[in-house]
């Protein structure tokens, strides 16, 4: 389940950053960049490149905190020990958290 989760937020969040990829650069050209009054010292592939994983990143945690609001509070609280593996001194040993 945790892989299809991932794979429901990094597909998304890759889509959208080749979109903002194609936007930004297509109103923008990398040469023309500067980083505190100076030119970038990066070829326009680097630039490129650069700006898509900073994309991906952004879109990935928008991504990310969308799905962990969708869950519900069973989903975020429950033990992942099993019932018969906690300790003796678990407040919750017949419930399904512990």
């Amino acid at each position: 389940m945790l892989a299809k989760r991932m794979m429901w937020i990094a597909w998304p969040a890759f889509l959208v950053a080749g979109l903002l990829e194609m936007l930004v650069f297509g109103l923008v050209d990398p040469q023309d960049l500067q980083w505190f009054g100076h030119p970038l010292a990066m070829s326009r592939q680097g630039v490129y490149t650069l700006a898509f994983f900073a994309f991906w990143i952004l879109t990935l945690l928008s991504s990310g905190l969308t799905a962990l609001l969708s869950m519900s509070p069973f989903e975020v609280n429950r033990c992942p020990v099993p019932i018969d593996a906690r300790p003796t001194d678990c407040a919750r040993q017949g419930e399904g958290r512990c």
